[in-house]
């Protein structure tokens, strides 16, 4: 029997848009993104990080200003708060970025998306952006282009796994080991 895992029996966490986790060695994080951004730290010495499941680039002008993991900037805060707690920096990361897929195409084949509606792009660009405000460097990404991703990441090794489906393109699917740097 194959065992992909560096955790023989890692405990499963499955986040739901919005959700966020950071934990150590004995877990596997599984999300489900289309224009969401998932964004993965993990610490190779301490065996701790996390995933982040973003719902969108930024906030209401009328939101509360609790933390909220639906959105890039509070999602961002999240992971310094827990970065300072464990007494590292965030050049001490690993980071990773998937997301941010297009799901619908445009109306009419001849049209564009518009960039205002296209909240997958939105994603990524503030994700990108809020990472290098606070310190991180992307590692590796699999980002935008069409339909939706599945990502597993193992906090134990670090390692990712995704499988990207293309619904926007009939019969196209792959699946892809992002490994990254370490």
């Amino acid at each position: 029997m194959t065992t992909y895992l560096a955790s023989p029996e890692p405990m499963d966490i499955f986040l739901q848009p919005g959700d966020f986790y950071f934990g150590d060695a004995g877990t596997r994080i599984r999300t489900l993104l289309g224009s969401c951004v998932a964004i993965t730290l993990w610490h190779p010495v301490r065996r701790i990080g996390g995933m982040c499941h973003i719902m969108l680039p930024e906030r209401g002008p009328r939101s509360h200003r609790r933390l909220d993991g639906r959105y890039a900037d509070g999602a961002v805060a999240m992971f310094m708060r827990e970065v300072n707690a464990s007494g590292t920096h965030p050049r001490d990361y690993v980071v990773k970025l998937f997301g941010g897929g297009r799901m619908f195409l445009p109306r009419r084949p001849d049209s564009k998306v518009i960039d205002a509606m296209d909240i997958g792009r939105r994603n990524i660009v503030a994700s990108r952006k809020l990472l290098h405000e606070h310190g991180f460097a992307v590692a590796a990404e699999h980002l935008a282009g069409d339909g939706h991703r599945n990502v597993i990441f193992d906090l134990a090794s670090g390692d990712a796994w995704i499988r990207h489906v293309a619904e926007l393109k009939p019969h196209s699917q792959t699946g892809t080991g992002i490994q990254g740097d370490r």
